[in-house]
């Protein structure tokens, strides 16, 4: 014999290892940026939105080697898995009944109308269809936790999540500005704007930052309002699969699980959290190491999509985004004023 053979999981290890460093460095980067106080309190933008923005720079100024590809295709895929699940630590059951079944209510009405609205608009505008299917659920549910989500059992082009990132942090970005001034023009009370703006907005920060610009109880009211949307992320996703993997086995490959094992740990983790288990230092500590996991994700969408292919999406997404929040901003409005008054 001559030579020594490199054992299979050291093979694997050294060929993972690029990209994934890559993705890693990028990841921790735009997570310390989103620390800073200038960030959170004048820009609003979410360390996910950061990193991936840096990953298409990067993948648009520099030629990534070819070794970087199967780590960056591991944190988009497997890794991205794990993170989702890990998303669960966020529901608390009983803080969604505590804001009462009217608001409950206008949840779920609104969110499952404007899904249904974003993915008929998107097919009316010519759209693909698993970008149409990523806009739909980030738009409708909880911006870029749900892209990322949804990706994870669409499998769409590597470019589909960026686009629909891009998009709906866009018009999430103009909300924070808009909201606060409806919100007096319009005469809303604090907890009407809260249902409003936990119901309506895409991220998180976003409906925080909107809700500062009202009051201290419309940020208690829209947070746990944007919790009750980010519930409806497992059954949506749950619903995806099984018509992905329907469209697969009419095809002749079933090649998506008809019960995603990441949602079932995300359920998991969210009765583990509504029944007060975990101590709040080490709670906190574990939804920190999670966004950082979402972050390395991210990293790997980003590094695999230049400016050049947002260009090529063309003006639909853009549009079909913006139908989406239109209407869902319209129908949880009218909804709150009917039920929450």
């Amino acid at each position: 014999m001559s030579g020594a053979v490199v054992p299979a999981p050291r093979a694997m290890a050294t060929e993972l290892l690029p990209g994934l460093l890559l993705a890693v460095l990028l990841a921790s980067g735009g997570f310390l940026l989103a620390d800073l106080p200038f960030v959170q309190q004048k820009l609003h933008v979410s360390a996910l939105l950061i990193v991936i923005l840096l990953g298409m720079v990067v993948r648009s100024v520099v030629p990534l080697p070819a070794a970087t590809g199967p780590g960056l295709r591991l944190a988009q895929r497997p890794l991205l898995r794990w993170a989702v699940a890990g998303l669960g630590l966020r529901l608390s059951l009983g803080e969604l009944w505590r804001i009462g079944a009217p608001a409950l209510g206008v949840v779920l009405i609104s969110t499952f109308s404007a899904l249904a609205f974003g993915w008929w608009i998107a097919r009316r505008l010519g759209v693909a269809d698993k970008l149409g299917l990523l806009l739909g659920v980030g738009g409708a549910i909880c911006g870029a936790s749900a892209v990322v989500a949804a990706d994870s059992v669409v499998q769409g082009e590597k470019r589909d999540s960026a686009i629909a990132l891009g998009v709906i942090t866009l018009f999430g970005t103009v909300g924070i500005l808009l909201y606060p001034i409806f919100g007096r023009r319009l005469g809303m009370s604090d907890f009407v704007f809260g249902v409003w703006d936990g119901a309506s907005l895409h991220e998180m920060a976003q409906v925080v930052a909107a809700a500062f610009g009202k009051s201290e109880e419309a940020v208690r009211v829209a947070t746990v309002v944007k919790l009750a949307r980010i519930a409806l992320l497992a059954p949506v996703v749950f619903g995806l699969s099984w018509s992905m993997r329907r469209r697969h086995r009419d095809a002749g490959a079933a090649k998506v699980a008809a019960v995603p094992w990441f949602l079932v740990v995300f359920l998991i983790f969210a009765a583990i959290n509504s029944l007060g288990w975990i101590p709040k230092p080490t709670l906190e500590l574990l939804r920190r190491g999670d966004l950082w996991l979402l972050c390395v994700a991210m990293a790997g969408v980003g590094l695999q999509t230049g400016f050049a292919d947002l260009r090529e999406a063309g003006w639909a997404p853009m549009v079909a985004g913006a139908a989406q929040w239109l209407f869902l901003a319209t129908a949880a409005y009218g909804l709150a004023v009917a039920f929450c008054r």
